[in-house]
């Protein structure tokens, strides 16, 4: 069996995006790792670059910053990274660069891969997501939150990102069908320095929308406001992927939340209600589940 891993990345060091600790966390499952590296305004190659692998593979784009509809851009650069994988890759292992697998997850996910690998009727493996924010102590419980992605596909050319690179489609807009796994990806791109989020904040909106919608839309100030932004949270009582330590040691801006005063919103609620009294899934199903696997 043979593995791919791809991803892209533009401007990693201006926007603190963990790019290098997200390729580490999946190289020891990764024959090659495909890393598409944009034009950028810092050091973002040289930091792809020096890290010591000889399984890492760049290959330099440009950017098509006229492409502002709905994030299409993140879904091209996505697009190329795959292409560039080998062509007798079983699997192809994608990861965006704010998204890292903890090291415990690694033999659940080999096991899938060698377990599926040869049947037809599966086409990728589903992920769960704890998605981090304003810390490193916080997950986020509201239902703004994806729940579930595909992030490990085969490699078949028929195979696209799909609108902004959150999932992928198949041929003529087939949604994939999937395994769900019992692992999750840990999402950190709601953990940055304040005025590093704020800077974020305004250069992604730029991926989605016009100049005219950002003027209006996000607020001129110096640092992103966790508090003012927040709705539902849990305490994340866990340990991190071991990638993941050093930067969380240097840790520099301060973030509490008093989960006692959580905001549940109204949607939220009913959600809950409806999920508990009528089994009603309202999750976003970008894919087709096949099954859960028990293994």
């Amino acid at each position: 069996m043979k593995v791919s891993g791809f991803t892209f990345i533009r401007n990693a060091i201006l926007f603190d995006y963990p790019i290098v600790e997200s390729i580490q966390s999946i190289l020891p499952l990764c024959d090659e790792m495909i890393v598409a590296v944009g034009q950028s305004e810092d050091e973002t190659r040289d930091l792809i670059a020096k890290i010591d692998s000889t399984k890492i593979k760049i290959i330099d784009t440009i950017w098509d910053d006229d492409l502002r509809e709905g994030g299409q851009v993140l879904a091209v650069e996505t697009d190329k990274a795959f292409k560039a994988v080998a062509i007798d890759s079983d699997w192809a292992f994608y990861l965006q660069g704010d998204e890292i697998v903890h090291e415990k997850y690694l033999p659940t996910i080999k096991k899938a891969m060698i377990k599926y690998q040869d049947d037809a009727k599966v086409d990728g493996l589903l992920f769960k997501y704890l998605h981090f924010y304003g810390s490193y102590d916080y997950i986020g419980l509201s239902s703004n939150w994806y729940k579930n992605e595909i992030r490990v596909i085969k490699n078949n050319a028929s195979i696209y990102s799909y609108r902004d690179a959150q999932g992928f489609r198949k041929g003529k807009n087939e949604k994939l069908n999937v395994v769900a796994i019992d692992a999750y990806i840990y999402h950190y791109g709601w953990v940055k320095p304040p005025a590093t989020m704020q800077r974020k904040q305004l250069n992604f909106n730029k991926l989605w929308h016009n100049d005219e919608w950002v003027e209006h839309h996000i607020e001129k100030v110096k640092e992103y406001d966790y508090q003012a932004n927040v709705s539902e949270l849990a305490r994340f009582k866990e340990d991190h992927p071991q990638v993941m330590r050093e930067r969380i040691s240097k840790t520099n801006w301060e973030f509490e939340h008093d989960i006692a005063f959580n905001k549940r919103k109204l949607k939220d609620r009913f959600k809950s209600l409806a999920i508990k009294i009528l089994g009603i899934d309202f999750n976003y199903k970008n894919y087709h589940l096949v099954e859960k696997d028990k293994s």
